[in-house]
């Protein structure tokens, strides 16, 4: 069950059209596509995508699933907005309310296992591996966790273990935390034990409704068997213009920290197919990622440049992210900026800098000369 439905405030104007995990990210992908392919590459063929804040974009991204191998007959990808029942219908209420109201789906299931996603992570995991820790613990949670600097556990959902990896309390963003193993937002449940913990849930008056703040303090205290799965490899939540920008960042150079090639594990995507990306006589593309159907007549250094963007002559793109069909035009500059879809810099206006803030551009926005 992928959790999709998110504005994503805090990226401000890049989500003011679509939802967070729609977002254009490394040039050729939504964020929801790292998820989406690691349930592929674990062999997951039944994906519940649980949509609602600005859901059209995300809607027709998914399609059939057929991009990441999900649609198969009797499994594949389900879009699960809100709906109404005749006792009513309200807007999801908190993360564990998003999945008490698609009971019906997963009862149609019939799981043994229930496997809850955030679509707006990036990284790579074998949900494989963490389901035969979950086996071996004979468990009835086990939450994806990964060490972080205990100068940022503050801001996390903090467990604290005994040896044998069974979480023993749970502080969510603790002032003084007692350990650095911050939750992922990535469970797996065994489905009899979900299925009554949201019930219950869902008669409690004063809940809101979510899995850190209420499912996990509820089953810790019935003594149930929770336990931890470490994972340390690469992850970032992207819920912030800075890490955003920074994980694009991360994507380039000789020895970049996420690996897009990897064969092992490849990372999917619907996007469409266009036409190779054209290099003009002047332009040039240092250390960057440029996707199909570009024209590049000027410079573009350390960037990562969407399907569909044009730079004109004489123009200069560096430390910058550009979403599919934006447009730098001749003797623009554009420097540690995002550009989201459609969005443009008019000839000679200059956009960012490289001694402030990661600046950011909506959807069909337009800078002019003497704007900046």
């Amino acid at each position: 069950m992928l959790l999709a439905g998110g504005q994503g405030s805090r990226l401000g104007v890049l989500t003011s059209q679509v939802a967070k995990p729609a977002v254009s990210f490394g040039g050729k992908y939504r964020i929801i596509d790292f998820v989406l392919s690691n349930c592929a590459n674990s062999g997951i063929s039944s994906v519940g995508v649980l949509t609602q804040y600005r859901p059209y974009l995300l809607h027709e991204y998914l399609g059939t699933g057929e991009a990441w191998n999900l649609d198969e007959r009797g499994g594949g990808v389900a879009i699960l907005p809100p709906y109404a029942t005749q006792t009513g219908g309200s807007w999801y209420a908190g993360t564990a309310d998003a999945i008490t109201q698609n009971l019906g789906y997963l009862e149609m299931q019939d799981p043994e296992y229930v496997l809850i996603l955030s679509g707006d992570q990036l990284y790579r995991m074998d949900y494989e591996d963490m389901l035969a820790t979950h086996k071996a613990n004979n468990a009835d949670l086990t939450v994806a966790v990964m060490p972080v600097p205990w100068e940022d556990a503050p801001r996390f959902g903090i467990m604290n273990c005994r040896e044998d990896g069974s979480i023993e309390e749970f502080e969510e963003k603790p002032k003084e935390p007692k350990s650095n193993l911050a939750s992922m937002g990535i469970y797996i449940f065994t489905a009899d034990v979900l299925f009554k913990a949201l019930r219950e849930d869902a008669e409690k008056e004063g809940s809101s409704h979510d899995f850190g703040g209420d499912i996990i303090p509820g089953l810790l205290a019935e003594g149930k068997r929770l336990y931890t799965y470490q994972f340390k490899a690469y992850w970032r939540d992207v819920g912030t213009v800075a890490s955003f920008h920074e994980a694009n960042m991360e994507l380039l150079g000789s020895d970049p920290a996420f690996d897009l090639y990897a064969q092992d594990a490849p990372i999917m995507s619907n996007s469409s197919t266009r036409p190779p990306a054209f290099i003009g006589p002047k332009g040039s593309v240092d250390d960057s990622l440029v996707d199909n159907g570009c024209t590049i007549l000027g410079q573009v250094e350390h960037s990562v440049i969407s399907a569909d963007v044009f730079v004109g002559k004489n123009a200069i793109v560096k430390d910058s992210i550009l979403f599919p069909g934006a447009r730098v035009e001749e003797g623009a500059v554009v420097i540690n900026a995002i550009m989201a879809e459609r969005s443009v810099v008019e000839a000679g206006a200059t956009f960012g800098a490289s001694d402030k803030d990661t600046v950011t551009l909506g959807d069909d926005a337009v800078v002019k000369k003497g704007d900046e």
